[in-house]
């Protein structure tokens, strides 16, 4: 690990591993300053809050390797005390179920981010697998009223191309594609376009570039060096200020998992493609897991990146928007 990684404050704008210590020392050994971490997809109401249940007992039984974020000041500390900061987020609304009013309970647990949709409809508005993007509900304008209120970042990563200019156009305060690729790279419906990607960064919103290989060109060969050409690309499109990395890593889930990711509600028709062997997406060449982040700051390095962009990539771009769209 080199000594910039290990001073760089580094965020991960999106893990949906399978949770439990060995993935919470990797965090550790990777260097992990904070991270976005899924606790819930296609849970409701019950489900999440038993989810969250169990984050609180991970947070005192290993109290040692990580830490629960509320605010930015968190995650200092978590640099300070070389533990990982954790963020939880959700990647779809069903948590909150009808209730608007759930919003600020979730809050004073923990949860920091919350995506609107999660690849179809639901009652706040479209996923970028739905067949018609309807755009955002009134009760949609209605959760992002109430999470800019509460201080919860909207994400925007799986939502449908009209929801998210809706979202972008209604929010008052930064919203954000934690986890994303550019479709100028590869054409894929998770994949963000040009002028998609401009119309976020224009209007104060964030982009968390993805390294999932699925929606990159190389596919299963995709390289941490690779990683680096896909983030270089997106600073070019909408500058250096507004990117961070949100990889996506699914580190220690099984086929059962992706499987149950890649139907609607979990168990309704399939959405994306079936996955070639295993059914496992496999990671990068140097960034099979989170142990491997001291690589992607090695491969910025070789790519000849100034130090000044990559601490802000790493990480400084991230704890920025955290606080505006928190207000801590």
């Amino acid at each position: 690990m080199s000594s910039l990684h290990r001073d760089a404050i580094v965020i991960d704008g999106l893990i949906i591993s399978k949770w439990g210590r060995e993935v919470f020392q990797s965090m550790r050994n990777g260097g992990l300053t904070a991270a976005n971490c899924t606790c819930s997809v296609w849970d409701g109401f019950r489900g999440t809050m038993e989810n969250i249940a169990q984050w609180k007992r991970w947070f005192a039984e290993h109290d040692d390797l990580i830490l629960q974020v509320f605010s930015t000041d968190d995650i200092r500390r978590a640099k300070r005390e070389d533990r990982t900061g954790i963020i939880l987020g959700w990647q779809n609304t069903a948590g909150i179920e009808d209730r608007i009013d759930f919003l600020g309970l979730y809050k004073a647990l923990g949860v920091g981010v919350i995506q609107l949709t999660y690849n179809t409809q639901n009652l706040v508005g479209s996923g970028c697998w739905e067949g018609t993007d309807s755009g955002l509900s009134d009760f949609g304008r209605d959760v992002i009223d109430e999470m800019n209120a509460q201080g919860i970042l909207v994400d925007l990563s799986h939502v449908g191309a009209k929801t998210s200019e809706d979202a972008i156009l209604h929010s008052k305060k930064p919203v954000a594609y934690t986890h994303c690729a550019p479709n100028g790279l590869k054409d894929y419906p998770r994949n963000k376009t040009d002028d998609q990607l401009r119309f976020i960064a224009d209007r104060g919103g964030f982009v968390g570039v993805c390294t999932y290989p699925p929606f990159l060109p190389w596919g299963a060969d995709t390289t941490v060096d690779n990683c680096v050409t896909e983030i270089d690309y997106m600073i070019d499109v909408v500058g250096e200020d507004c990117v961070g990395i949100g990889t996506d890593f699914t580190q220690g889930q099984d086929a059962q998992f992706f499987d149950y990711l890649s139907h609607d509600k979990g168990d309704g028709r399939r959405l994306t493609p079936k996955r070639p062997g295993s059914g496992v997406t496999v990671m990068p060449e140097g960034l099979r897991s989170i142990d491997d982040f001291p690589n992607l700051t090695a491969a910025m390095e070789r790519a000849g990146w100034a130090e000044p962009r990559i601490r802000k990539v790493m990480g400084e771009n991230w704890l920025r928007v955290l606080k505006e769209a928190w207000g801590a």
